[in-house]
């Protein structure tokens, strides 16, 4: 069969991809929306004790976990029942921070080389991820004294097992899961950030379907030579893992927010505001910290706050080493990711140093992030310098894109 012509292609896509994208999605996802819901209905019953409210995200968690992953769902359980063990153990110490994350490192790389096989575990990965990630920063502000005392088992777990976040993330504080089970009142501002979130999402999903591997030969027909076209394929692949990401940053956004999280409170203003990606920041840096730290902005405070300024001491380029290979082994074994995550820490910190001397030279606003409106510099807006940074970040962004 021929390859077919562009307008044959777009007579087929509403009815051979948009469509049947979109009814795939939801039908994959609707009971998780369901029981999020569910739980954010529930917890809005006057007098509910808190155990029940506990209990409920514990049993809704356990239900989509087997719902996604079936009987392997038992992997996540065993590392929330470690961590938790280890909270207890060294219940009376000061450093349950560093010896929780050693532990969860141990148990994340013998899963992925000896427990079972690759694929089943990458599939849990995600899960895996943001438990590890509750359960350290947890044991990490009890260190701080952010949380007071090591929590019930049953409150520990329906923090871990919180339904709007076990599968898709994103990463959220002990006390951000206090204040959703707390549950504030149903609004329009939470409906329509629901609603607009879900929206994104499922327009994410198109393109990173439908969209992104047809761009070049049918929405934007380009002729060249070989190189040009070894090229044009690296960006279709970039492009379509990068809205992959976008869709799962605001389907989560979509199930946080759907289930009572993702909010914050000024005074008596109630105000939800989560964001996990920012696309545009991605596409269009300003820097590479900007894309890092846009990428997925809820795991990136995570590594900040508990990797990064715990490893200060040690040297900035250390710091910044060290917050990187955390990061590939959160995200597992794998050389791809490795390497494009090792590589991102040595470009970041290059080019954090060329724009301190930069911004130290011309006393300008050129530094990786933007400068608060009240800083010092003297000229805050310098082209020249900036556009010179600007090049370099867009060759490490097309260097990057034979890896991604």
């Amino acid at each position: 069969m021929g390859v077919p012509s562009r307008q044959e292609f777009f007579q087929e896509l509403p009815s051979g991809c948009l469509l049947p994208t979109a009814q795939q999605g939801l039908q994959q996802v609707w009971q998780l929306l369901l029981i999020c819901l569910v739980c954010r209905l529930l917890w809005r019953i006057d007098r509910l004790p808190s155990c029940i409210k506990h209990l409920s995200t514990i049993a809704g968690g356990f239900y989509t976990l087997y719902l996604f992953f079936e009987l392997h769902m038992v992997w996540v359980v065993l590392l929330s029942l470690l961590c938790y063990l280890i909270l207890f153990l060294c219940r009376h110490s000061n450093s349950r921070g560093p010896f929780l994350s050693i532990t969860v490192l141990i148990y994340l790389l013998l899963g992925e080389l000896h427990m079972m096989d690759t694929n089943s575990w990458h599939k849990m990965r995600g899960s895996q991820m943001v438990v590890a990630m509750k359960a350290i920063s947890l044991a990490f502000d009890l260190d701080k004294g952010t949380v007071e005392s090591v929590p019930s088992p049953v409150e520990f777990m329906g923090y871990v097992y919180f339904v709007g976040t076990v599968i898709f993330g994103p990463w959220i504080s002990f006390n951000s899961y206090r204040e959703a089970v707390e549950s504030r009142k149903l609004s329009i501002s939470w409906f329509m950030k629901v609603i607009c979130s879900w929206m994104k999402s499922q327009l994410c999903l198109v393109v990173s379907n439908c969209v992104a591997p047809y761009l070049f030969p049918y929405f934007i027909p380009i002729m060249g030579d070989k190189l040009l076209r070894k090229w044009l394929l690296a960006y279709e692949n970039t492009m379509s893992f990068h809205f992959s990401n976008y869709f799962v940053s605001y389907f989560s956004e979509t199930t946080t927010t759907l289930a009572g999280a993702g909010f914050t409170e000024e005074k008596d203003h109630l105000k939800w505001d989560l964001a996990v990606a920012k696309p545009l920041n991605v596409e269009f840096p300003r820097s590479m910290v900007e894309v890092v730290t846009s990428w997925n902005q809820p795991m990136s405070r995570w590594l900040n706050t508990y990797v990064f300024r715990k490893a200060l001491k040690l040297g900035t380029f250390q710091a910044i080493l060290l917050t990187y290979t955390a990061s590939t082994l959160l995200h597992g074994l794998s050389f791809h990711i490795g390497a494009v995550l090792v590589t991102l820490g040595f470009m970041t910190y290059i080019e954090h140093v060329l724009r301190k001397r930069l911004s130290t030279i011309l006393n300008a606003c050129v530094l990786s992030k933007r400068c608060p409106p009240d800083c010092k510099h003297q000229n805050k807006k310098v082209h020249a310098a900036h556009n010179e940074c600007t090049m370099l970040n867009q060759f490490e962004i097309q260097y990057l894109w034979s890896w991604i």
